[in-house]
């Protein structure tokens, strides 16, 4: 549990080193200095931006108060003490912290030995005396298992906290490695012997999807297992936890709403500036797995941080589901090694034929972009992996991750974009061909070959997670290029047609009302027009929009798809079209009561309906986010291929094989 504090003090540090938050005094009390992904930045970043919010907020509600006081458990190397008093915000406030011996010890001969700390404290000796390991006039660092509540109750006593006054108690990822009844205990405990006490509290829920299970498999690997998550699975049960011990105020939202909500919208686009990032799933993901809740009770006037600016109500409850299908390990004969991968493209390149391309994940025992093609062969009932050939291996194929590839033909391909790494340009286009005819003696074996092409059309490919579909106009067929994001623009709106044949861009008229700019959509072939999904917007906010670009005589005309009820937001996922019927697949939306699974909207009527995907056939967490799918019309079979991320700081995860849903009862009874 210790290292965990210190392994969260370097993320803090590393996110203070690039600007995320304002903190001169961590790189002081943390001695490794360690450089964290863009990713644990963001993490470490809101949970920084919670506390001080509501840490804030407490300072300025009770400032008539002659004297109030901070009690920080589990405090290790934070420095909020430091920051604070720096600020000038401790006028008539004492700061307790309290932390295991050896860490309160440590930090005690850090501050002592610190200038630039100790002159901030100003000491006034007294430490060293049994647990108060450090004294000053309005700080004091206090080394106690708080797990033990009646030696934590004596040491408080004794270094001179009031019951009396206005308390601040600040439990950030703490209680939850201790055990239930003792985290209860010293909740209620709070509640009973302070007559006027405020609680914030940052942790873990959701523990039992995909995400939910590997951040569980983490801590536990770590032997600092999350306790209060069997018991307290999410936001309502951590509120109705502090309504029974005794507290009278009580709020509670993810973190997704806290950025959303609670977080100004020119600080959110500063965050959203300050490095090269393409991580949405995974960002969304590990906020909607963590909490803040504020508690309070005996206040004058109500304490309420989280419902100051909220605008909108706490989550709208969990989604209702139609129904389930269920997921089954695709029937193979071997084993098909692979596509554990993410941000690929997968396309069937003839009937029974799926070719896989790109995308992020393992080759050669490493994790690294992907440079080898997959292909995927359907025998009578079984899928066996066939060998790709690249016919000139020389050519490079760039390893790029969130391109597309459009089949325009039985022996030709288009690959439109995608990037290596998110600080670079957008890659440009790509023909692959294959033989007309298949190899006989083994109809598994692919060649494909590479022709790089610089069209005048190129500067429009230059992007990544946008959709190229097939239109047709006036009989002649166009990929419809849209959205997408590209190194300069985090999100794009703009579209073009291609002409297929010599690949310029063709102008071709659009009227009706333009859909809101977008990435990680999805887009469908249909009635000759493109049937556009949800998305990531401007904010990086998850859309629920519905459009079809729909032909008419002089062009084409936007038309929006109304549902009801309406479309959950969602990006990330992936869809196909089938007999009227728009079937969308998985993805990532802010509903953290369930993960998407797949939702059938019916064009004709606009009914949407959710449907759940039944996992207990799978021996591991199936993530249904940076996935691909291919529909197999006649047998009704979907088949998922790929998917899943960085898990935040808990590892990366990635779906290990193909997995095939039966769609045929839902498309029937839909």
């Amino acid at each position: 549990v210790q290292g965990t504090g210190g392994s969260s003090a370097v993320s803090k540090c590393s996110a203070a080193a690039r600007g995320y938050i304002q903190d001169r005094f961590l790189r002081l009390l943390v001695g490794r200095r360690r450089r964290r992904a863009p990713l644990v930045h963001r993490g470490y970043y809101i949970r920084a931006r919670a506390v001080d919010h509501c840490v804030q907020d407490f300072l300025l509600k009770t400032q008539s108060h002659p004297r109030t006081q901070i009690l920080s458990l589990g405090a290790g190397f934070d420095s909020l003490y430091f920051r604070l008093k720096d600020m000038g915000l401790l006028h008539h406030t004492v700061v307790y912290e309290v932390d295991f011996p050896n860490v309160a010890c440590q930090k005690a001969t850090l501050i002592k030995r610190i200038k630039e700390l100790s002159a901030l404290v100003g000491d006034i000796g007294g430490e060293g005396l049994g647990v108060i390991t450090f004294s000053g006039e309005d700080y004091k660092l206090l080394g106690v298992d708080l797990s033990e509540l009646s030696e934590l109750e004596r040491a408080l006593e004794e270094a001179g906290l009031d019951n009396e006054i206005p308390t601040l108690f600040i439990a950030e990822v703490v209680l939850t490695y201790m055990e239930n009844s003792r985290s209860d205990a010293l909740i209620q405990w709070a509640a009973e012997h302070f007559s006027q006490a405020c609680f914030l509290l940052y942790e873990q829920i959701h523990p039992e999807d995909p995400f939910g299970c590997v951040m569980q498999q983490h801590f536990s690997q770590l032997n600092s297992a999350l306790h209060s998550l069997a018991q307290y699975p999410d936001c309502e049960a951590q509120q109705r936890r502090f309504f029974e011990k005794g507290w009278s105020e009580c709020s509670v939202m993810d973190m997704n709403e806290f950025f959303t909500h609670c977080t100004p919208e020119d600080e959110q686009q500063r965050v959203q500036a300050l490095e090269p990032f393409d991580e949405y799933e995974e960002w969304h993901l590990k906020c909607s797995h963590y909490f803040v809740l504020t508690a309070s009770k005996g206040m004058e006037s109500s304490w309420t941080p989280l419902l100051s600016n909220m605008t909108v109500p706490h989550c709208d409850g969990p989604v209702r589901m139609a129904g389930s299908i269920t997921a089954v390990v695709c029937a193979t004969h071997s084993e098909i090694s692979g596509l554990r991968r993410y941000g690929h493209h997968s396309v069937l390149i003839k009937p029974n034929v799926i070719l896989t391309t790109g995308g992020f994940g393992e080759e050669d025992g490493q994790h690294c972009r992907m440079r080898n093609f997959h292909v995927l062969v359907k025998h009578a009932d079984y899928w066996k992996a066939g060998c790709v050939k690249k016919e000139n291996p020389d050519k490079r194929w760039d390893e790029r991750l969130y391109h597309t590839v459009s089949c325009l033909s039985s022996s030709l391909a288009l690959v439109v974009g995608g990037r290596t790494s998110p600080s670079s340009a957008g890659l440009g286009m790509l023909w692959l061909k294959f033989p007309e005819t298949s190899n006989a003696s083994d109809p598994g074996d692919v060649t494909v070959e590479l022709v790089s092409l610089q069209p005048a059309a190129e500067p429009a490919a230059l992007r990544w997670r946008h959709s190229t579909t097939e239109v047709i106009f006036k009989g002649e067929k166009y990929l419809f290029l849209y959205g997408g994001r590209s190194a300069m623009e985090p999100v794009l709106g703009d579209w073009y047609f291609l002409h297929t044949q010599e690949l310029s861009c063709t102008v071709i008229p659009v009227e009706g009302p333009v859909p809101e700019s977008r990435h990680s959509h999805s887009a469908c072939s249909w009635k000759g027009g493109v049937l556009i999904a949800g998305g990531l917007g401007a904010v990086e906010q998850p859309l629920g929009s519905v459009f079809f670009l729909r032909e008419l005589e002089h062009g084409f005309q936007w038309q929006t798809v109304e549902t009801h009820p309406p479309l959950i937001p969602r990006y990330s996922h992936t869809a196909h079209v089938h007999d009227g019927k728009l079937l969308l697949v998985g993805g990532v939306w802010f509903h953290s009561s369930s993960v998407p699974g797949i939702t059938v909207i019916d064009l004709m009527t606009g009914l949407c309906l959710d449907y759940a995907i039944n996992v207990e056939h799978l021996e591991w967490p199936l993530m249904l986010h940076n996935h691909s799918s291919v529909f197999l019309p006649n047998e009704k079979e979907l088949l998922l291929i790929g998917g899943g991320g960085n898990c935040f700081s808990f590892g990366t995860h990635l779906n290990p094989e193909p997995v095939s849903l039966s769609l045929s009862n839902i498309l029937t009874s839909h």
